[in-house]
């Protein structure tokens, strides 16, 4: 499959993480959907089905761990990266993986690094 057919949601309401990741996607050709809060994220999830979902712990209106647990309990196909600040706790690095995330990036993150672990999971 081409990664021009693979699907990619961001869930992040920084606008500058939005952007450079919505770059770096962009120009691998992935089509990218974004959503700034987590209950239109869990909205755009049932509508777009995405093949990977790239989200921040702390968003408006749901956490990132509550997207994850949604995700991974309604939709298991779908691989989900979630980013955190590095203040962020490490409490919350283990809910996320107990509740299913495949992978876990600090911000600020290496946009080489965080490509190369997306196509990992999207062969």
């Amino acid at each position: 499959m081409n990664s021009n057919e693979k699907k990619i949601m961001i869930i992040d309401s920084d606008d500058m993480t939005i952007e450079i990741l919505k770059f770096i996607l962009n120009r691998e050709g992935y089509q990218i959907s974004v959503a700034k809060d987590g209950i239109s994220a869990l909205e755009q999830i049932q509508m777009i089905m995405p093949d990977l979902v790239i989200t921040t712990i702390i968003i408006p209106l749901k956490s990132g761990l509550e997207i994850i647990n949604h995700i991974k309990k309604n939709y298991p196909q779908i691989r989900v990266v979630a980013l955190s600040s590095l203040g962020e706790e490490e409490e919350t690095v283990e809910e996320a993986f107990r509740l299913g995330v495949d992978d876990f990036i600090a911000k600020p993150f290496n946009p080489n690094e965080l490509l190369l672990r997306i196509k990992r999971f999207l062969q």
